[in-house]
């Protein structure tokens, strides 16, 4: 379903002038540019209906990983095999208009995930409910709180069941009832066969609803399998 073959991401830093610097740039100089290496040389396979937990400070990659699974951003050297469709549960809201209303970015946002119109007329229904959003679907997003934002753009990403999910810590929607909500239907996926993939600062979250554990540390890969083993290896890496 899933596998990471000697995964390699690398960015290119551009130094900010100051304006003493500036100047000569004009005349001929050039911009001091560096490297960062966010992910370094990481191997792991995930097969059908599994579920991983990665795990690791700010900064350590987790992010970039799940943009590279998602297919926002490639690798810069190995390789990466994802078979199936990806819900990215990832920047949710990304692709909502503020001046629209909460219907119209509901077929916007299921147009972005390649949800055809006649598809999303029968889930719309579902999509409003599970949100709670049943009085405001009129009103243009720009007036909604960024609960009841988050929440409509978690409820379009979840309307239908994916092959993969990736969920990167936007679990506190809404209230803690709704966090509930959320978390029950990303369960609900996984009984029904979905893989996860879930980023998270909570251990209780990975021993929860994952069977291995990915920890990453400075974009480099620490330990990957059994879950109780991979919570205490982050855990030394936060002492």
């Amino acid at each position: 379903m899933i596998k990471a073959e000697n995964l390699s991401k690398q960015y290119s830093i551009t130094k900010q002038r100051t304006f003493k610097e500036f100047l000569p740039a004009l005349l001929g100089g050039h911009d001091t540019v560096s490297n960062f290496l966010a992910l370094s040389h990481l191997n792991f396979e995930i097969q059908k209906g599994e579920s991983l937990g990665i795990l690791g400070k700010n900064g350590s990659g987790k992010s970039t990983l799940l943009k590279i699974i998602a297919g926002v951003t490639k690798p810069s050297d190995g390789r990466i095999t994802v078979v199936g469709k990806v819900a990215p549960l990832i920047e949710l809201g990304a692709g909502f208009h503020p001046e629209l209303t909460g219907k119209e970015n509901v077929y916007l946002n299921g147009s972005i995930l390649g949800i055809k119109k006649k598809h999303m007329d029968k889930l719309y229904n579902n999509i409003v409910r599970f949100a709670e959003l049943e009085e405001f679907m009129d009103e243009p997003v720009k007036h909604y709180s960024s609960g009841m934002y988050m929440r409509l753009a978690f409820s379009v990403a979840v309307a239908e069941k994916p092959d993969i999910l990736l969920v990167d810590e936007i679990l506190a929607v809404g209230d803690i009832k709704f966090q509930q909500k959320c978390l029950d239907r990303i369960k609900e996926f996984q009984m029904m066969g979905s893989t996860l993939i879930l980023v998270t600062h909570n251990p209780d979250q990975i021993g929860t609803y994952c069977q291995k554990a990915l920890v990453l540390d400075n974009g480099k890969q620490i330990y990957y399998g059994e879950v109780n083993e991979g919570v205490e290896k982050y855990k030394n890496i936060l002492s």
